[in-house]
């Protein structure tokens, strides 16, 4: 009786361990597929999976991940539902909060979408990502203020992050914090000066010196502080442009390298990356600096870039001695 009731034991523990290495095998198969976009056959490798072991978190991400990227991403809601009630703080239960906050988003389903991203900050609040899509839900539904500090949240954790430098831009461009916005253009096409969101990147700066204006949005309502911040930041700008509406410069390079050595020296330490750039300004490295961030929209400077490489490398040497904050 007793060998009967240890080989059924041990029976057990064999079956056991075979459906795990299944399980594992499984989902390995299933990545590879989903990595190769053959998300219907990805989908029945995880299916299967879940067969074996219904509960398996790492399955039942994938799964919901292979559904959204074919196009079924309300199909994953329930599979997501297991993960994150299942973990607690964990990597894996923010990962899954964030594509819920993708799935909501794509459904339009904004204030869903918002409150998915913030309960996957809370489970893992280094995820750069997810501050970054919480910000373009909040931007999209007209929270610049909300969307902002996302952003700058989302910059703090990846300061080389282009696409939540020029967020930050365009949300402060929004909310008609020109300095500002003129910073984080400038940051943006520092390290991102040849590319379609380039040009309209340095349109948007251009505007701003131009002394451009923004229609009030139907929908958008700044808070009383963002409109005073709006107006001391306008006020210096407006007072540093007045003197350019009488003067000539030889190019447009010269009179936006003058624009934006003078902004720079007003705009002091107050914001961000405001420091780094008036120090920047006092270098025999602004020159190349403007020419650098200018190649979208003056064509000659991509030109120059090329055939200067001396000074390309001295300013790229300084900026690679200079910290940024």
């Amino acid at each position: 009786m007793r060998n009967l009731l240890r080989i059924i034991v041990f029976t057990l523990l064999n079956l056991q361990y075979a459906s795990a290495q299944d399980v594992v095998a499984l989902i390995k198969d299933g990545r590879q597929l989903s990595s190769q976009k053959q998300y219907p056959e990805a989908i029945e490798k995880y299916k299967s999976a879940l067969l074996i072991e219904p509960e398996n978190p790492q399955a039942n991400y994938q799964l919901a991940f292979a559904l959204f990227a074919s196009g079924k991403g309300p199909d994953g809601l329930p599979y997501l539902d297991k993960v994150v009630s299942a973990n607690k703080n964990t990597p894996l239960t923010a990962a899954s909060y964030s594509l819920m906050g993708s799935i909501y988003g794509n459904a339009k389903q904004l204030p869903k979408a918002i409150d998915a991203y913030k309960n996957g900050i809370k489970a893992d609040s280094t995820n750069q990502r997810i501050y970054y899509n919480l910000g373009i839900v909040q931007y999209r539904s007209k929270l610049y203020t909300d969307a902002e500090q996302n952003f700058a949240d989302a910059v703090k954790r990846d300061s080389a992050d282009a696409g939540s430098i020029r967020m930050f831009a365009l949300t402060t461009f929004h909310e008609n914090k020109r300095a500002e916005a003129i910073l984080g253009f400038c940051r943006f096409l520092q390290l991102e000066p040849n590319s379609k969101r380039s040009a309209e990147a340095f349109g948007n700066l251009q505007n701003i010196l131009q002394r451009g204006s923004l229609q009030t949005e139907e929908g958008y309502q700044p808070t009383s502080a963002t409109k005073a911040e709006a107006f001391t930041q306008n006020k210096i700008i407006n007072k540093v442009l007045a003197g350019f509406m009488t003067r000539k410069y030889a190019s447009p390079t010269a009179l936006l390298t003058a624009q934006l050595k003078e902004l720079f020296a007003a705009f002091g330490d107050k914001y961000k990356y405001a420091a780094y750039y008036n120090k920047l300004s006092q270098t025999d490295n602004f020159e190349t600096f403007v020419r650098v961030i200018s190649q979208s929209g003056f064509a000659e400077n991509t030109k120059w870039a090329v055939e200067n490489k001396d000074k390309m490398s001295a300013y790229e040497a300084w900026t690679k001695s200079t910290a940024i904050r």
